[in-house]
Order: C-alpha cells, then sequence, then structure tokens
C-alpha cells in the first residue's frame, strides 16, 4: 500500500545564465546582509564566480562577506567558526556557491548561526550529542557549480568532525535545511575538469540508484529516479570526455537535480553509509570516487540476494531489452552496465589503495559504517551483517 508524505519547499531556478536572475529575483531571502559561502581552493574567485554573485546580491542592496574555508569534506571546526561569524556580523540569510561539500557547510553554518553550542551536539549518531535545534535555519541560497550531489534541491547536509580518530562523517538535516532558493545555471560547469565531472556524475548515479532501491521510496521518487539513472548513463561519458557541451552540461544538471529530489522524496541506502566511512578517515578522496570503487561489489552484493529492482535500473540504462531480463541476469544486467559506464567515464582504473586506504583497516571502517550512518541499513533492501560489510569492502579492495 502507499503511504508516503511529499514535501519540496525550495524554488528552483534552472537554466543557462539563470545566475543573472539572482541580481532582480524578487524570491531573495528577506535582508541587508548575507554570507557568501566558498571553498578554500579559491576557484570561485578566480573564475570570476565570486565577484558576480556579489555584484547581483548588491544590486539587490545585499552585503556580503565571504568564509572561505570549507574543505572538500567540510569540518565540523569551520561551520562552527562560520557560524560565529555570522551571529556577530548580524548575517540575515547563507548563500552556499560552488560543489556540494560547500552548499552543504553553507546549510550547517545557516543552522548553527541560530542555534547554541556546536554543530556536532545536533548530529544523532555516532558520537553526536542528539539534540533538537530550538530555531530553524537562516535562510540558504544554493548556487551549485557541479552537477553531483543534488544538494541544491534536498534538505541535507554532510559534515565530518575535525580531529574524529572514528572517521565521522554524518548527514544532518530538517525541514529548515532545504535551501530557499536554488540557482541551477550549467553554464557556470563548464569549467570543471574532466575527473571532476566523473566523480560529481557518478555521485548523483549512484543518488538515483540508491533512492531508487530503498524501501522508503515513493512514485516520485521513482519517477525521477529512473529519468536520472537513463540521463546520466546516456550523457555522462560526452560531458566528461566534452566539458564545453552546454547541452550535456545542462542535461546532466537536470540529472543531479533530479537525483537531489530523489533524496528529499526517498533516500540514499546503505551504499553511501560505506562511502561517508572510506572519505571520513581518507578525506582526500572524492565523494564520487569512493563510491565507484565500492559499486559493483556493493551492488554484487544485493544481486546476490536477488534484489530485482536492479533490472529496471539496467533497463533505464538502456544497455539490455526488457525480453532479455530473465529472473535469473537483472542484476548481472545492471553490473554490466555499470562496469560500463564506470569505464566510459575514466574511473575504472581507480582503487581504494591509490587513497591510502589498507586491506587492515577494512573491519574498522566496516564499524565506522555501521555507527555513524546506520539508519540507511534500515532502509537497503536487504539485510547486512558486519561481516556482510567487511566482506563488500574486502571485494571492493581486490
Amino acid at each position: 500500500m502507499l503511504n508516503f508524505q511529499y514535501y519540496m519547499p525550495t524554488r528552483l531556478i534552472f537554466g543557462p545564465d539563470t545566475l543573472n536572475a539572482l541580481a532582480d529575483t524578487p524570491h531573495l531571502p528577506r535582508g541587508s546582509k548575507a554570507m557568501v559561502v566558498i571553498g578554500e581552493s579559491g576557484v570561485m574567485i578566480r573564475l570570476g564566480y565570486l565577484s558576480r554573485v556579489q555584484g547581483m546580491l548588491a544590486a539587490q542592496d545585499v552585503q556580503t562577506i565571504v568564509f572561505d574555508k570549507i574543505r572538500p569534506n567540510p569540518e565540523s571546526d569551520s561551520v562552527d567558526e562560520a557560524a560565529a561569524i555570522c551571529r556577530e556580523q548580524g548575517v540575515d540569510f547563507v548563500v552556499g556557491l560552488g560543489g556540494g561539500s560547500t552548499i552543504d557547510a553553507a546549510k550547517a553554518i545557516a543552522l548553527m548561526a541560530r542555534n547554541p553550542g556546536r554543530l556536532w551536539d545536533y548530529m544523532r549518531s555516532g558520537t553526536g550529542g542528539g539534540q533538537t535545534p530550538e530555531h530553524p535555519a537562516l535562510p540558504i541560497v544554493a548556487i551549485p557549480t557541479t552537477a553531483g550531489t543534488g544538494t541544491e534541491a534536498d534538505p541535507w547536509l554532510v559534515v565530518s568532525k575535525s580531529g574524529s580518530k572514528t572517521g565521522e562523517k554524518i548527514g544532518w538535516g530538517d525541514d529548515s535545511t532545504f535551501p530557499h532558493l536554488s540557482i541551477v545555471d550549467p553554464k557556470l560547469m563548464l569549467s570543471l575538469p574532466p575527473k571532476q565531472t566523473a566523480y560529481t556524475g557518478m555521485d548523483a548515479f549512484f543518488h538515483a540508484c540508491e533512492a531508487y532501491l530503498a524501501t522508503c521510496r515513493q512514485p516520485a521518487s521513482d519517477m525521477l529516479a529512473l529519468e536520472a539513472v537513463h540521463l546520466i548513463a546516456h550523457t555522462l561519458p560526452e560531458a566528461v570526455a566534452n566539458g564545453d557541451n552546454l547541452e550535456a552540461r545542462t542535461v546532466m544538471a537536470w540529472a543531479s537535480t533530479a537525483a537531489g529530489l530523489c533524496e528529499s522524496y526517498s533516500s540514499c541506502i546503505s551504499q553511501h553509509s560505506l562511502e561517508h566511512a572510506l572519505s571520513a578517515h581518507h578525506p582526500d578522496m572524492p565523494h564520487g570516487a569512493g563510491l565507484a570503487m565500492i559499486s559493483k561489489a556493493y551492488f554484487g552484493f544485493l544481486a546476490a540476494k536477488g534484489e530485482e529492482r536492479l533490472g529496471d535500473l539496467a533497463l533505464a540504462m538502456g544497455d539490455t531489452l526488457a525480453e532479455e531480463l530473465t529472473e535469473d541476469v537483472p542484476g548481472v544486467a545492471f553490473l554490466d552496465a555499470l562496469d560500463a559506464l564506470i569505464q566510459a567515464v575514466g574511473l575504472g582504473d581507480e582503487k581504494l589503495s591509490d587513497y591510502g586506504v589498507t586491506r587492515a583497516e577494512i573491519p574498522a571502517l566496516a564499524e565506522t559504517a555501521l555507527t555513524t550512518m546506520g539508519a540507511l541499513f534500515d532502509i537497503t533492501p536487504v539485510s547486512m551483517s558486519m561481516d556482510d560489510v567487511i566482506a563488500i569492502f574486502e571485494a571492493a579492495y581486490e
């Protein structure tokens, strides 16, 4: 029986050149001061994106301050530092400009700007304090420059605990951390290098796959997930090979946003738990790379358990005719299509050991996955024990 909720409060402005709408949109949050959050690499400055955003906000009589200390895997200390500045400076709303990590950090900063204590006081697993925020987050404006996380269309933020010896990288979100406004301009993604295009594109792909398999799925997430899987399978190789192809970038931008909507209507499953453990222990590992490296072992486990909906994903990828899918092979068809996609986007040779992962740490990785992001195992369509998670990591390592 169908039983679900549907809630999406974010206003999306989508399409090439839509960043220009920032200068006159009536949908900007109320206020006269904004914090613009960018990554520590300085890319947003070098490309001129930061100055454009500041100029257009100025046209709306909004003063800006910039916080530029966000790492590719954002850490809680930076969030707490930026939130304190927001409180001191009387910031009215927060703008996340950049990739998913930057926008996730902006969400966390917006939450902590209106609540006491430290971010980790509110995390609901691991060593988090499990507190409930007293106040909603400041309004958030999301301006993604990558097609991957879909965080412009969901309430979720993922942050690593600073100085954590247990490797905690945990997701959090509530209704107030949905962006108030998201501007998705594919032209901002033209400058993304091929590897980063592949990493972020595979992240979006797995968001859609996992949302389609999650036991909390619903009709809206199913439709959007199959749409995103189809578009990414047919477009990501072109976006990687020819980054200046605006049509491919636009398709990938929509696929990423669609997959982000899936995370609002459904959820990721335990593949993300496993990857969060990897990139928490090895923060130089791009999230999409980690997902790709464990994907064949992870989905191979689901296929061996008879997960039939893998066949639907294979059909969406367009590599198998429906009449060729017997009851015995839907998982195999998906695994073959998945391997072909990973090879086509240039990630076939990446290994966990390239990022410093050792076989000896696999039990600790499994423990982290189950304890810090254990809730995602509850909505995974097959049960997984500690031994199963270890076996998946082992298979991915080989």
